[in-house]
């Protein structure tokens, strides 16, 4: 193995690998990555590190931030330097890091070695991890919306306590304060992150206590879209006595659904690490990888948006499938659609005109499926939608129909390909990018599920005109 030598003086001497009292420019340590991560030979004071986060020489590199950056510069096929803090002990080492890929490897270069107080604990962090670990105890799921709108209630959920799932969240749960007093829920809702050990009770069942978690999901622009959570029981045996039938009879999710689940977590871990690294959250960093980063966290959107979209294509083409209607307010849900646009809208100067706050349209549909139909019409109406360009979203009845209209000053769409569109993988612009091909055909599987259905009038250079159409109540 090679040793640490000071390269200042009259001659070079070997030192230990733990001696801290070398002037910090003089030391630098190396090591190499093997193509599968491990680190395959390294300086003393390198497996010292290694050895200190639970590895060893031969194993996977367990310092995270510099397997991170050995990641990242052979995936690049580039030098990667920047500047990170590791944990040595009891102290952090602000260390400057050189990943250089090099055919099956990367020989890594680290300098610095300046010890500072240990940073105190990130919330942020500590909160993401509290939430992983809690999911592995969950009984059961739930999700909201950026606003704690009820998205999503699992079935066991609604055995418990039936409340629909477009609610707000406060009318199925009754936050409980902690010890110190704090709610986490709404620490971490601050601070837009993910949070666990909340403690709940049922409103309708006052004598049920969960614990909460729950871990943000991000939108297609990759601002904060709520809260994928889940929830355990203090009382186990309730849980189970109550929903007994419902073990029996719950079929296995599909192979979509399954894919969702497993593919959605670690690609939302990698859209906000690609976004810490564009944003230089974790040193200085060369403009052109920062782009490489944005990069990488725009084709996680796009996949994350993608295995979702599967899982609902397998949902709708099952046998029986059907959607539990009631009276919504389509005013209201354009007006949130819009809303959950804006920045996306802002980016191109696009304007949304939209419903006034006091118009009420009511029509059967469900809450969530009629949001992600406009989501997905107004969405597509922003993309294809010059810069400074306008969108309009009206209600209106169209005899014994209330309908949505949405319509844009896009380049339109010849008559020949007005059904095309609306089939599975197929877009109105292939060539343009963003987009898989489902968004419109799964909008209208669901408005034809919920009664109504969804056309286009355009015509090229005169923009699109899409309409979802809804019994009225």
């Amino acid at each position: 193995m090679v040793g640490i030598w000071k390269t200042h003086g009259n001659a070079p001497a070997q030192l230990s690998g733990t001696d801290m009292s070398i002037e910090a420019e003089a030391v630098i340590v190396h090591g190499t990555v093997d193509r599968e991560g491990r680190l395959i030979g390294a300086d003393a004071r390198l497996l010292a590190l290694q050895r200190g986060a639970g590895g060893e020489e031969g194993n996977t590199l367990a310092v995270p931030q510099l397997a991170s950056l050995a990641r990242l510069a052979r995936s690049l096929g580039v030098l990667v330097s920047r500047g990170v803090i590791v944990a040595d002990g009891a102290n952090d080492l602000e260390l400057w890091v050189r990943a250089q890929a090099e055919g099956d490897y990367v020989r890594l270069s680290l300098g610095g070695w300046t010890v500072r107080e240990m940073a105190p604990p990130n919330p942020v962090l500590a909160a993401d991890r509290l939430a992983d670990f809690a999911r592995l105890e969950a009984d059961g799921a739930w999700e909201c919306d950026a606003s704690l709108r009820l998205t999503s209630i699992d079935e066991r959920l609604r055995t418990l306590a039936p409340v629909a799932a477009d609610q707000p969240f406060a009318r199925l749960f009754r936050l409980i304060e902690d010890d110190a007093g704090d709610l986490p829920l709404l620490a971490a809702l601050a601070r837009r992150t993910g949070f666990a050990g909340q403690m709940a009770e049922l409103r309708a069942a006052a004598d049920v206590r969960l614990t909460l978690y729950g871990t943000p999901r991000i939108d297609g622009d990759g601002g904060f879209a709520g809260y994928a959570g889940g929830y355990a029981l203090a009382d186990r045996a309730l849980l189970k006595a109550a929903l007994a039938p419902l073990e029996v009879a719950a079929p296995a999710p599909g192979f979509a659904a399954q894919l969702e689940g497993a593919l959605r977590a670690p690609l939302a871990r990698i859209v906000a690490n690609a976004d810490e690294i564009g944003m230089y959250g974790d040193g200085p960093l060369r403009h052109d990888y920062a782009e490489y980063a944005r990069d990488i966290a725009t084709a996680g959107r796009h996949l994350i948006g993608l295995v979702g979209d599967l899982a609902d294509v397998q949902t709708m083409e099952q046998n029986g499938f059907r959607i539990e209607t009631e009276l919504v307010d389509l005013g209201d849900i354009a007006r949130k659609a819009a809303g959950l646009l804006a920045v996306r809208a802002a980016n191109k100067r696009v304007k949304i005109d939209v419903p006034m706050a006091d118009e009420v349209l009511e029509a059967q549909g469900d809450f969530r499926r009629v949001l992600q139909i406009l989501v997905n019409l107004i969405g597509n109406a922003v993309r294809y939608s010059p810069q400074a360009a306008g969108i309009w979203v009206r209600a209106e009845i169209e005899g014994d129909l209330a309908a949505v209209i949405v319509a844009d000053q896009g380049k339109g769409i010849a008559p020949a390909d007005h059904e095309r569109i609306f089939e599975k993988f197929e877009r109105v612009d292939t060539s343009e990018p963003g987009g898989n091909g489902l968004g419109l055909y799964i909008s209208r599987t669901l408005a034809r599920a919920m009664g109504g259905d969804i056309t286009v009038d355009s015509a090229p250079g005169m923009g699109a005109r899409f309409v979802l159409t809804l019994p009225c109540k």
